[in-house]
């Protein structure tokens, strides 16, 4: 009984093989999605009747039997290949079983007949086992009793099939132990192999997919701010720059400018909770709804106020925006702003940087019926107002220190006035600080100079 334990046992690597391979491929989805599964039937069915001669192969010869883990085969093909797959393996696997026993097919005691009967049927009953329920046939425990089932069936024929029947219940009873818990236990870890492996085949091919459309998704959003160029916004008034980027592929920051009226011009930059997908679909449709308030009605109070409403209708997630809304007269340079829980932007003034005194309102879809107060500054000759989302002062370095206001204060010390060369300035200051340390949370600026004319 040992002997027979071991040279069973010493097979299961080349199934554990086999079974690798075939959760690496794609036959099963292909088995269970494609419209031609009749070509991948026939395929699982050859590669299931090749296991199967590898089974009579490396089998031992005991009185008139062949004990072996043939009938894995069929199962095997019946799993992946339904009952045309089953059949196919199970006749392949029954005539090499002929084959290696047609001397002695007639002779007292022989199973050849039995044992080709018996792996033919198994391999059409798993086939339509799988077909109606290869769901179920994918959980180890039941993947254990159908096969442990099918070899006591094998055993079953034997009996009947083979003469005398003193002869095969002598031999039955001898092999029935090893013969059943090892073809079992090798039906069982194949299954168990096959579907962790196609599960994580899968779950690449999902993670690929998902990471390309995020790159999409990222560039659909980096395509929603505006294009800051020569021709735009296109007035002798303003100079200015702007910079997102983003922790995960999309974020939840942005920035917008755009013309109210023809003298005046509009500054947002915002901070959505939360990171990713969500905040990137809020930050998206709460940027059109405020910008098109803005643009519509004159007080700036009353539109913060309506957007907020409008926001909050939509706000199914429970999200909240910080936002500063700042509306400039070129021709003035008087600024208007309201400020909805957001960072107080710097005022650079005669090489001279402060953060604008502010009073901050409630944060925007918090809910309804907020009251916002905006507040006013008069800018003079070459003033500079830079934005910023608090990923700015939040950046890390390794030993988690923040950032902070002191390190963006000092960024603005050395006279200079032009929008893009501070931007790059507080960017190279913060990638020096944080000194490789990763990213986690968006980093967006906007910054604008006032040239009187």
């Amino acid at each position: 009984m040992t002997g027979m334990f071991a040279q069973m046992i010493g097979t299961l690597a080349v199934i554990l093989v086999v079974a690798a391979f075939i959760g690496g491929s794609d036959i099963i989805t292909k088995f269970t999605m494609s419209n031609k599964k009749w070509a991948y039937s026939i395929a699982t069915g050859i590669l299931g009747g090749l296991f199967g001669i590898y089974g009579n192969i490396s089998g031992f010869q005991l009185g008139g039997a062949r004990v072996s883990v043939r009938d894995i085969g069929p199962m095997l093909a019946g799993f992946t290949g339904g009952p045309v797959g089953g059949i196919i393996a199970g006749l392949i696997a029954a005539v090499h079983r002929i084959f290696m026993g047609f001397k002695t097919i007639d002779a007292p005691g022989d199973t050849t007949l039995a044992c080709a009967i018996a792996t033919t049927l198994i391999g059409i009953i798993c086939g339509i086992i799988s077909l109606k329920k290869h769901r179920i046939m994918e959980k180890p425990l039941f993947a254990l009793l159908i096969s442990a089932l099918m070899e006591a069936m094998h055993l079953g024929i034997v009996l009947i099939v083979t003469k005398p029947f003193s002869m095969a219940l002598k031999t039955v009873q001898q092999i029935a132990l090893p013969f059943i818990s090892i073809n079992a236990l090798g039906f069982c870890l194949m299954i168990i192999i096959i579907t962790y492996m196609e599960r994580q085949r899968n779950l690449t091919i999902e993670k690929s997919r998902l990471e390309s459309e995020l790159e999409v998704a990222s560039v659909i959003q980096h395509s929603l701010l505006p294009g800051i160029s020569n021709t735009y916004p296109g007035r002798k008034e303003v100079e200015l720059d702007g910079y997102m980027k983003t922790a995960k592929e999309v974020g939840g920051d942005f920035y917008d400018l755009f013309f109210v009226r023809p003298t005046k011009i509009a500054f947002v930059i915002g901070d959505v909770s939360g990171k990713g997908v969500p905040a990137a679909l809020f930050m998206a449709s709460s940027k059109i709804i405020l910008q098109n308030c803005v643009r519509d009605i004159k007080d700036l109070e009353e539109a913060v106020k309506i957007a907020n409403n409008a926001i909050c209708d939509r706000n199914e997630a429970d999200m909240f925006i910080t936002i500063w809304v700042g509306v400039l007269d070129l021709e003035s340079g008087e600024l208007n702003y309201v400020s909805a829980g957001h960072n107080a932007p710097v005022l650079s003034r005669n090489g001279h940087a402060e953060f604008l005194q502010q009073k901050n309102n409630f944060v925007m879809a918090g809910m309804q019926g907020v009251e916002y107060k905006q507040q006013n500054i008069q800018l003079e000759n070459n003033d500079v107002i830079y934005l910023y989302t608090d990923g700015v002062t939040e950046a890390e370095d390794k030993k988690h220190n923040l950032f902070g206001d002191d390190r963006l204060l000092n960024c603005f010390r050395n006279d200079i006035s032009d929008p893009t060369e501070l931007i790059g300035g507080v960017r190279k200051a913060i990638n020096e600080f944080i000194n490789g340390n990763s990213q986690f949370d968006d980093i967006t600026m906007l910054c604008f100079k006032w040239k009187k004319q």
